[in-house]
């Protein structure tokens, strides 16, 4: 090329060059909403609503609630459901209310919106088997792992304030996670943007003042269980003071619970597989009898299946072992484990001529030992829930009546000629199992409780007498000596009946601990 001679660019040249300065309608929407200053579309009308910093350490989120602010308009309900993808009838957040009389004598009612209080101390995850709760060791949010969950449920039966909810589809369980993957990019969870009154909102709290705070009972909703059992941190704020004498919107609602079938079969069973062994290791009547042993081992391998059958996901029953350390039902299911190994050399040891006599003897007292341990854990399940129905005292004591009257009925149904002493001694388990029933129906502190066995259950609660009745009628009848063998066997079949009854009650009656709900009619 000639020195001094300019060639222009081509059109094509000078086309791409502008191209390439050019931001197309993408790139400008990318960039914007790239910048670190870039906020969410909504951000104008919730920023002030939310934390603008993480919490520091000895501190964590926290929801905030303005109860004079609240309409129970349901708004928050809609938009968690919404936002959350959940399924129709499933709810993270729910409305109710609380009424009484106010400090002027004047009524008071209160709408009060409640979702997951991600507590200090969460029941849910220190009762789960499997790990499948953690807290957020930075922001202090209580997080369920969907992929850890087997569908257990006691976290449902664990929580004070019926946040867990179960999937029938899904089989497992789901709760509020605060809408972590929101406030983790700036934005509200989907119920503090979608409250018309900015009712709710979510703070920073110092963890440590907060549990003092709620280890005394104060500081939280009056009408709502007792905050010292997991320490939750929602605060319900109001300008008016907040009368101590209040009733939940549904107090007065009698709602039978879910009866947990599979649940009832593994206990009695259980408790009977427990009592035959029992029965053939301390009774005399018992020697020489195997039938009594595989009875036992039947009834523990139904007992564990029907466990098996209540899991929404049975294959990752293996993992139950994890939580140990902390919850009865992983021990429960442990006990239950060298309960059933130990059982079946028990049952079966004499069927191999190497199993010496002395082995044998010491792994029917290895199984005794390992099914008391087991029914001790079931006990302790059910009374850690903190549910008045389920309390310590009661439970052992039904269980433990369970126990024993089903082992020596049990002996009595297979022996050829019982003793007068065994069908007295297994009259008077009975006779103070079905007395202690009775009890229950005009006991104060049964409360709703007696009044669902009364009203909504008065006839599986009438069906249970008849039968532990009946049942016992037939032991008294073979003290006569008249009727044939054949009476133990129809009574031991009433009173096992008569006890599947009285754990249906004892799941269908219970009430449990929550959050106050609407007023029903």
């Amino acid at each position: 090329m000639p020195p001094g001679l300019t060639v222009e660019d081509s059109p094509l040249d000078m086309l791409l060059r502008e191209q390439s300065t050019l931001q197309t309608p993408v790139g400008l929407f990318s960039a914007r909403h790239e910048s670190p200053a870039a906020e969410p579309e909504q951000a104008r009308f919730y920023k002030d609503l939310i934390p603008l910093s993480k919490p520091a350490e000895g501190e964590q989120y926290a929801f905030e609630v303005d109860l004079d602010r609240c309409t129970g308009c349901k708004a928050c309900v809609s938009a968690c459901h919404s936002l959350n993808g959940l399924e129709e009838e499933e709810t993270w957040r729910d409305i109710g209310s609380i009424h009484g009389i106010d400090p002027a004598g004047q009524a008071y009612s209160q709408t009060v919106t409640t979702a997951c209080h991600h507590c200090i101390d969460p029941g849910c995850l220190n009762g789960c088997p499997v790990l499948a709760y953690e807290k957020d060791p930075e922001t202090g949010i209580v997080h369920h792992l969907d992929d850890q969950c087997i569908g257990c449920q006691y976290c449902v039966l664990k929580c004070p304030y019926d946040v867990p909810k179960y999937s029938e589809d899904l089989g497992i369980v789901r709760k509020c996670d605060l809408c972590q993957s929101r406030l983790a990019d700036g934005e509200a969870p989907a119920c503090v943007q979608a409250c018309p009154t900015e009712a709710i909102r979510v703070t920073i709290i110092n963890t440590e003042a907060h549990a003092e705070t709620a280890r005394t009972g104060a500081g939280f909703l009056p009408g709502a269980p007792e905050p010292s059992y997991t320490l939750p941190t929602t605060r319900y704020e109001s300008r008016k003071p907040l009368p101590e004498a209040v009733l939940p919107g549904d107090h007065y609602a009698l709602k039978p619970q879910h009866a947990h079938f599979p649940l009832v079969f593994m206990l009695v069973l259980m408790q009977l597989s427990v009592g035959l062994y029992a029965a053939t290791l301390l009774a005399p009547a018992a020697e020489g009898r195997p039938v009594l042993r595989w009875l036992a081992f039947a009834a523990l391998l139904f007992g564990m299946a029907s466990a098996t059958a209540h899991l929404g996901r049975p294959l990752g029953a293996w993992r139950a072992f994890l939580g140990l350390r902390r919850s009865w039902l992983s021990r429960e299911i442990l006990a239950f484990g060298c309960f059933a190994a130990c059982g079946a050399a028990y049952s079966f040891g004499d069927l191999f001529p190497w199993f010496s006599a002395p082995l044998l003897q010491g792994a029917g007292w290895a199984t005794l030992l390992a099914g008391l341990v087991g029914n001790f854990c079931s006990v302790m399940i059910y009374a850690d829930t903190r549910r008045p129905f389920w309390d310590f005292p009661g439970v052992l004591a039904r269980f433990a009546g369970s126990l024993l009257g089903l082992g020596l009925a049990g002996l009595i149904a297979f022996s050829a000629i019982p003793s007068t002493g065994l069908v007295v001694s297994a009259l008077t388990v009975f006779s103070l199992k079905l007395s202690y029933d009775a009890n229950l129906l005009r006991s104060a502190s049964s409360g709703k409780s007696s009044a669902l066995m009364l009203g909504p259950l008065q006839r599986i609660t009438l069906a249970r007498f008849v039968l532990g009745l009946a049942g016992m009628a037939c032991l008294v009848c073979l003290l006569s000596g008249k009727v044939p063998p054949v009476t133990g066997l129809i009574g031991f079949v009433c009173l096992l009946a008569g006890e599947f009854l009285e754990r249906t009650l004892f799941f269908k009656a219970v009430v449990p601990l929550k959050m106050p709900g609407p007023v029903t009619s």
